[in-house]
């Protein structure tokens, strides 16, 4: 499996885990919906900001999303 769909996986897995819809998540990052649908779906990435910010919401390190 590539880097990036093991991302996407990590991704989608942390958010399940949290109880969060995908517009959740998108809200408190402050990004529209699809933008956020996109990085689970492998389609673009999140910049090192975005990744931080994923890190606090769903109580996970960059590493632990990128590398599971």
């Amino acid at each position: 499996m590539s880097m990036d769909k093991i991302f996407c996986k990590n991704l989608k897995d942390a958010r399940n885990l949290s109880n969060f819809t995908q517009k959740q998540v998108a809200e408190r990052l402050g990004v529209v919906e699809s933008c956020y649908a996109n990085w689970e779906q492998g389609r673009t990435e999140p910049n090192i900001d975005m990744l931080r910010k994923l890190g606090e919401i769903f109580n996970v390190s960059i590493d632990e999303l990128l590398n599971g």
